[in-house]
């Protein structure tokens, strides 16, 4: 299954990026350039969805569309996909 959620990426103050999703929930990443921090929310999106998947009962929330977010100068945003592959028994 592929989920595409927007992550808003900012600077920080230190010069380093902060990577965010506002769909999900404490779901972050940091690099110390945009790259890095958007390589390091593909992995973060991706542990937050597996650990949704284990779920009794998952949750996946809604997609924010990219106009409806709050976006200060200076954010980049990119939609990271992610794939979660199903196996047999998963929902055993």
């Amino acid at each position: 299954m592929k989920f595409i959620y927007p992550a808003i990426i900012r600077k920080t103050e230190s010069g380093n990026y902060r990577a965010f999703f506002p769909d999900l929930m404490y779901c972050e990443a940091f690099g110390d350039t945009v790259e890095d921090a958007v390589d390091n929310a593909n992995d973060a999106a991706r542990d937050w969805l597996e650990a949704e998947v284990a779920e009794e009962e998952p949750d996946f929330p809604p997609v924010s569309d990219i106009q409806d977010l709050e976006i200060k100068e200076g954010d980049v945003v990119r939609n990271i996909a992610v794939t979660v592959r199903f196996y047999v028994g998963w929902d055993e």
